[in-house]
């Protein structure tokens, strides 16, 4: 089994719309899209206001914002899915 090595985020920077600039741990950094992210209950207020949106920082290695909201640092580096288009293409019961 290869186990991926762990990233960090060191630095974010909200550019335009959704999407931030990332600094990582590794001396990478990135533009990241987080709109495909922005989904369920702690995301919406980030969805409808730009200003707590363009609010977000770096706290315990990753990006998150002040109304508790975040996003795994792994996720940002190897772009996952996000966890709400799994559960979509689970069948209905």
């Amino acid at each position: 089994m290869h186990l991926q090595p762990l990233v960090r985020v060191w630095a974010v920077q909200p550019l335009r719309g959704f999407v931030v600039l990332v600094e990582l741990d590794d001396g990478t950094s990135r533009e990241v899209d987080l709109e495909p992210y922005l989904r369920g209950p702690i995301f919406e207020p980030l969805r409808h206001s730009p200003e707590l949106f363009r609010s977000v920082r770096v706290e315990g290695a990753t990006i998150a914002w002040p109304n508790g909201a975040d996003i795994d640092p792994d996720v940002l580096y190897y772009g996952l899915e996000p966890a709400w288009t799994a559960r979509e293409r689970l069948p209905q019961t």
